[in-house]
């Protein structure tokens, strides 16, 4: 098992940096040009830019067992078909049986907003956000270990 990251916009990127180390796991953090980061631990994967170039590349590279982080829908669903564990940034498993409906919403969002030309925004992250996604994170790893 790896952990495999899409680094792109990834609110959570130190605390799988810091779980990974500690239970000493493979990590690949996948990002484009536009995203700097530094990695205390694991491997940095930098991918030219583009619309989907990161998930592409990614998805590409994912092994039956891995563990992949994202809350890129589209890229889930193609993790989950490989038999990837997935975890959102908020903690959210994606599994065979929630993934199909949740695409569904994205696709019912997406026509709302190409409709009304408005959007909802996202909540600002808490303290208790960051420790929901570390316990779950704990807890897929220590099932599969």
């Amino acid at each position: 098992m790896r952990i495999l990251v899409d680094g792109d916009g990834c609110p959570v990127i130190s605390i799988v940096t810091e779980v990974a180390a500690a239970v000493d796991i493979e990590l690949i953090v996948y990002t484009d040009l536009n995203h700097q980061h530094q990695l205390d631990y694991g491997t940095l994967k930098v991918v030219d830019q583009g619309f989907q170039s990161v998930d592409m590349v990614l998805c590409n590279k994912i092994e039956a067992g891995d563990l992949v982080i994202t809350s890129d829908y589209g890229l889930a669903a193609l993790s989950l078909s490989q038999k990837a564990k997935v975890l959102g940034f908020s903690g959210r498993e994606f599994t065979d049986q929630n993934i199909e409906r949740l695409l569904a919403k994205r696709h019912r969002q997406f026509k709302e907003r190409k409709r009304s030309g408005r959007h909802t925004s996202h909540k600002k992250r808490t303290e208790a956000d960051d420790q929901r996604f570390r316990n779950k994170l704990l807890k897929l790893l220590n099932n599969k270990q």
